[in-house]
């Protein structure tokens, strides 16, 4: 596997905050267990709790959250590399094995309990869109009708960033929920000029003012530095910003001179 890029840590970073989960989960699958669920209950697993196997997979986060009476585990793989992996759902075959065997090391799941759901999401920000098998019997030979109740399977997940189409709005509500903020991460991602990113940054700094979101707003500002930051200002040495206002301030300050040279050139 190619190395991963550096905004992998601020990733998962911004989807170590419930928030972020909850949004991603009824933005963007679309299946009618996701109204089943309690995220009041939201917890994130602690990498502590993990074996070795899992804790290498520093990107990956892992949260749990009732659906009725019975724990479901969300496992975010993010995957931020040029094209799809082609053994993505063999990839999570194996985690999601190594995640069973650790409830059952923990004893989270006792000696006669059934193991609890595992509903694997992939992350992906490529610029293709991910083509690889999201089923794991799509990537086994054919097998005699004998066989295939030996077959393994597994599925998985997949939000495709740049090809995603999420039912709720990125934008605050009445009620001062600060909207769908994965839709606002993936519309940022998308933004191909300035002036939209400064409408955007601009816009998520109003959504997120309040004091309970300053974790998240800091880990937004963190993905931006890394990301943004340097897709609008390639240089070795980018500034580092301290708030999302600060980032939108650059923003609209980078589109001033860029419309001034504009004009001083002339049609």
């Amino acid at each position: 596997m190619a190395d991963r890029p550096p905004h992998d840590h601020a990733y998962q970073n911004m989807f170590s905050h419930a928030q972020m989960v909850r949004d991603l989960l009824c933005g963007f699958v679309p299946e009618a267990w996701v109204s089943e669920l309690d995220f009041s209950s939201l917890e994130k697993i602690s990498g502590r709790h993990l074996s070795d196997d899992l804790r290498g997979r520093e990107s990956d986060v892992i949260w749990r959250l009732r659906l009725r009476h019975e724990w479901l585990y969300v496992y975010l793989l993010l995957e931020f590399q040029s094209r799809d992996d082609r053994w993505m759902a063999l990839r999570v075959l194996v985690y999601t094995g190594l995640l069973y065997q650790d409830l059952i090391r923990t004893r989270v799941v006792g000696r006669g309990e059934r193991l609890p759901a595992v509903f694997p999401i992939v992350i992906y920000n490529g610029r293709k869109p991910w083509r690889a098998a999201r089923e794991l019997a799509e990537l086994i030979e054919p097998l005699p009708a004998g066989l295939q109740a030996y077959r393994p399977n597994q599925r998985y997940f997949v939000l495709d960033e740049r090809w995603a189409d999420g039912d709720e709005s990125g934008h605050e509500t009445a009620s001062g929920d600060p909207g769908n903020l994965v839709r606002t991460l993936i519309d940022i991602e998308r933004a191909t000029d300035r002036e939209r990113l400064y409408e955007l940054v601009t816009d998520l700094s109003r959504r997120l003012a309040a004091p309970q979101h300053d974790s998240l707003r800091r880990a937004f500002t963190t993905w931006l530095n890394q990301v943004v930051v340097k897709r609008v200002a390639p240089t070795d040495n980018p500034p580092q910003y301290q708030d999302l206002q600060e980032v939108g301030t650059m923003l609209e300050q980078m589109e001033a001179r860029s419309a001034s040279g504009r004009a001083s050139r002339g049609p």
